[in-house]
């Protein structure tokens, strides 16, 4: 069962003025959106039929109602951003990464296998390894790709290698498999 709406007596005062004066649709439609439900005591979803929008709608058309016609000074807007799933807080993460960071700047290399397994056991819950894939990107964690060289490789011993092996890869001549066109 929903629950009856509560809305200001005197922002229904101001939509019915409004609506009676109005020769704008979307101004008539805010002001039903408000009228509606404290007239009739219609609910969100059959406002929404009514008006023709999706129920999530008509909780912002009100909003919206209240902002352009009801209080003198509107209210400030909401802010929808943040962490809203965190598992723990910023502080709580870096201080969880602290021993992996001691581990890398001393030239160790940093699994993600063992830091997912502690994680879970931190939270005592499963957590997928993308959980941990994120809280190193926050945290600004990259993976190191391998370089196009072997730091210890020497050019010219490679080059004599080049020179003086053995040509294996080049195909020799065999008469027998050749086809011949004549």
């Amino acid at each position: 069962m929903a629950r009856k709406p509560t809305i200001d007596p005197t922002l229904v005062n101001k939509a019915q003025e409004i609506a009676s004066d109005t020769k704008c649709a979307s101004t008539l439609r805010l002001c039903q959106s408000v009228l509606l439900p404290s007239r009739i005591g219609a609910t969100l979803e059959q406002v929404a039929s009514i008006l023709g929008v999706s129920r999530a709608t008509v909780p912002r058309m009100q909003k919206t109602f209240r902002t352009q016609f009801g209080a003198a000074t509107p209210a400030p807007p909401q802010n929808w951003g943040g962490r809203r799933r965190q598992l723990m807080s910023p502080e709580e993460e870096k201080a969880f990464l602290q021993p992996w960071l001691e581990q890398a700047a001393s030239g160790g290399m940093v699994v993600v296998s063992p830091i997912r397994a502690a994680l879970a056991q931190h939270l005592k819950k499963p957590v997928a390894a993308s959980v941990v894939y994120k809280l190193l990107a926050r945290h600004g964690w990259r993976k190191v790709a391998p370089d196009t060289r072997h730091p210890k490789s020497d050019p010219k011993v490679q080059e004599d290698w080049k020179k003086n092996s053995r040509k294996s890869w080049q195909l020799s001549f065999n008469p027998k498999l050749s086809r011949a066109v004549r």
